[in-house]
């Protein structure tokens, strides 16, 4: 069990020899002889992170030939170009930088602290500005190839969180804007999950990222998404449940579980009797259709997309039928809760049953939900962002970190090989085509654990273009 969870460390034997004065028999004192080395316990061992000044020196050579015949000929050694000029940033700086305030949440006032336990003066402004610079230098690039890759596919799910940005454009500071947040379905296809920026939450922003696309927009409720032509909007089961939820008293919410399709715990199918039973009130009938439709998706959730459009419409279709009929047989009282869940059923009902369209399609929007849940929990850290490049920047960089989460790639790696290359490749399309976190290339240099020793500047070669 050890050995599969630590598989991918590298390995060091350290070798417990048996000192000189002892190698004589104790009985017969003639000399001993090796018979060889027993295991006797693993353990794992951390080296904290080491800061090394690295002076470049660059080759030059010159023709003795031609020098004697008065004419100067020298050629110098290539050099990998400087990740920013007059600067002491390389790759691996930048990239743990960043990996310490997008993967980790640390602040940059937190990471200045940290830096100087290590021997290096690393003020948080120029560690800010490091990361804002190489994030739109260099990030952005892959960034609107994997924008491009996405808006080209069959289903999207959106969603948007709050932001606070200090230094904003015609804002106070402490006005609100929004992360915007889009991510690929379970198309089968190799997963991007993408952050957008933007001071508002009008539907303008969604229009405009997805501008081109014209597959399944999976989303909750918000009138923004309904302004985007040519897509089918798939409003999500969970927010619709979370209304008739918010209506049970709270006292009576303790009975109630919300069932899960990803749940680890065992959960029994909802007895139907539910339906016809007195003493359960509306709200709480309305939780339990809703937790019927997840437990049926949690049966198939490992089926062909085929497959789970053919059990849906078997299943499912049902349950729609009776919820619908129940709705309504419903009079909620004018400005109640219920009322406020009723309508929102009714005034979803085409776009909350459209997931039945395709057998890719989720019944919730959770998938953007996780990724707007990870930007909230390191805003919880960081608090706001100073301006509105560091917005942009941030977006960026947690883009490719959870998409480089999603393609099971070692974060820190990724972030550290696009340091190393992008330099030399920002403007080559095929070089970047050879970053994307699914080409083999990545997949080969970013499955492993981190490693800046074997992998460096000098070392690196060219990308294969």
């Amino acid at each position: 069990m050890r050995k599969d969870l630590y598989e991918s460390l590298p390995v060091r034997e350290v070798k417990y020899d048996v000192p000189e004065n002892e190698r004589i028999c104790p009985d017969c004192e003639a000399p001993m002889e090796h018979l060889g080395y027993t295991f006797v316990r693993e353990e794992l061992r951390i080296i904290p992170a080491k800061v090394e000044r690295i002076r470049i020196m660059r080759e030059k050579l010159k023709c003795p030939v031609c020098h004697e015949e008065d004419v100067t000929t020298i050629v110098e050694a290539k050099v990998p170009t400087a990740l920013l000029a007059h600067s002491p940033a390389s790759a691996s700086m930048v990239s743990y930088v960043m990996y310490e305030k997008s993967f980790k949440y640390m602040p940059f006032y937190r990471q200045e602290a940290d830096w100087k336990q290590k021997g290096v003066p690393l003020p948080r402004e120029t560690a800010a500005n490091w990361y804002n610079t190489c994030a739109l230098k260099y990030l952005l690039p892959i960034y609107e190839e994997l924008h491009k890759t996405l808006i080209g596919r069959d289903i999207i799910h959106a969603d948007e969180t709050v932001c606070q940005v200090l230094h904003e454009k015609g804002k106070e500071a402490a006005s609100v804007s929004y992360m915007w947040i889009y991510t690929s379905g379970t198309d089968g296809l190799a997963p991007i999950a993408l952050y957008d920026y933007r001071s508002g939450r009008s539907g303008e922003y969604p229009i405009e990222f997805l501008q081109g696309f014209h597959g399944m927009l999976q989303c909750d409720g918000y009138a923004a998404y309904g302004r985007i032509e040519d897509v089918i909007l798939v409003c999500c089961l969970a927010h619709c449940r979370r209304k008739f939820y918010e209506a049970v008293p709270s006292a009576r919410r303790k009975k109630l579980k919300l069932l899960d399709i990803s749940s680890e715990q065992e959960l029994k199918e909802p007895d139907e009797s539910f339906i016809d039973d007195a003493e359960i009130i509306p709200a709480e009938k309305g939780v339990l259709f809703c937790n019927q439709l997840f437990f049926q998706e949690r049966l198939i959730k490992e089926l062909s997309a085929e497959d789970r459009k053919e059990k849906r419409l078997e299943k499912e279709t049902v349950i729609w039928e009776n919820f619908w009929n129940w709705i309504n047989t419903l009079n909620p009282s004018k400005g109640s809760k219920l009322e406020k869940a009723v309508n929102y059923a009714i005034n979803h009902q085409e776009t909350l049953m459209n997931y039945l369209k395709d057998g890719r399609c989720e019944i919730s929007n959770n998938a953007a939900e996780r990724k707007a849940k990870a930007y909230a929990t390191g805003r919880k850290n960081f608090l706001f962002h100073d301006t509105e490049d560091g917005a942009k920047a941030s977006a960026v960089v947690m883009s490719l970190i959870e998409t480089a989460k999603m393609n099971n790639l070692n974060v820190f790696q990724y972030l550290y090989v696009l340091l190393l290359y992008m330099p030399d490749y920002k403007d080559e399309p095929a070089g970047i085509e050879q970053l994307l976190p699914w080409s083999e290339f990545i997949k080969e240099k970013c499955s492993g654990v981190m490693d800046t020793e074997n992998l460096t500047p000098e070392n690196r070669g060219s990308l294969q273009i």
